[in-house]
């Protein structure tokens, strides 16, 4: 074996973990591969003998790459259109299935991807890479071309968004399906009551249809549970999904598709919806995990 197949061979024992870091800072499947697979290059044109620890330097490096990404995406953006939401990763409705486990550790939600999109690239760097994956901030701010003292600052008010914004779902799946079938059920029998009676007050629903259908953000339990109702044929279609660890449904027409529907479940309650119905995000899903 030569030096550049034993390279390739520890960079694959990495990958998992590095495809996680570039979810959690792109919040996209597909941009995290690539970051990935830009990773990768770096590594195979560097001198990497005087690196102690690989997996350190690789998850700078993809943080790197993600940081350049997102200050990117800023520059590009005018006006947002609606709302965009985070790349779902459906698995069955069992749970999350074996290859999405180090995807989807220390539960990263739908709701929590979308806080983190409304953070700064700099902040969202540094409190993915050390809320969530550990690394010192002194390694983060030689990314972020900051002093470690300012960089903390980042994750801290990172922290506190975070903090403020996300709900925390309730940890018992089983119950969350309890929850996802009564509002499910309610929809379909026209039942608006009922709708009400399993929404929290405050409740706030978010869809993206795309470029093409900007999405929009509704709030309040009767607001919500009206729209519910407008769109209730698509109940009709709803196969039951674990979306992100959480109960979601992926609505399926003709082998097709046509929406996934996040649920984020607080005592009992659903606080957050979060719908994709966006047709060219949809078809790249593999609707094997529903098991037919």
């Amino acid at each position: 074996m030569n030096e550049q197949d034993f390279l390739a061979g520890r960079f694959e024992e990495h990958r998992p973990h590095l495809r996680a870091v570039a979810y959690r800072m792109l919040g996209s499947l597909s941009e995290a591969d690539d970051a990935v697979q830009e990773a990768w290059l770096r590594l195979s044109r560097s001198d990497t003998s005087g690196v102690e620890n690989l997996g350190g330097w690789l998850t700078t490096v993809v943080g790197r790459v993600c940081l350049d990404l997102l200050r990117s995406r800023s520059s590009r953006r005018e006006e947002p259109l609606g709302v965009r939401l985070p790349d779902p990763v459906v698995s069955g409705a069992q749970g999350i299935d074996p290859e999405h486990e180090v995807l989807l550790a220390d539960s990263v939600g739908i709701a929590l991807l979308v806080v983190l999109e409304t953070l700064a690239p700099a902040e969202r760097l540094a409190f993915v890479l050390h809320d969530m994956f550990a690394v010192p901030f002194d390694e983060i701010a030689a990314v972020v071309d900051r002093t470690p003292a300012a960089t903390r600052q980042l994750a801290s008010r990172a922290r506190r968004r975070v903090q403020g914004a996300a709900p925390a779902p309730d940890t018992d799946l089983t119950r969350q399906r309890e929850v996802v079938d009564a509002f499910l059920a309610a929809a379909r029998g026209g039942d608006l009551e009922a709708l009400v009676a399993v929404l929290d007050p405050e409740v706030v629903a978010r869809s993206d249809g795309g470029t093409l259908r900007p999405g929009a953000v509704l709030r309040g339990a009767a607001t919500v549970a009206g729209q519910a109702l407008t769109f209730a044929r698509f109940a009709e279609f709803a196969h039951p999904a674990t979306v992100n660890g959480a109960a979601g449904v992926v609505a399926v027409t003709a082998g097709t598709p046509v929406s996934v529907m996040a649920f984020t479940v607080t005592d009992g309650r659903i606080v957050e919806i979060d719908i994709l119905t966006d047709p060219e995000r949809l078809s790249r899903l593999d609707l094997t995990v529903l098991g037919g």
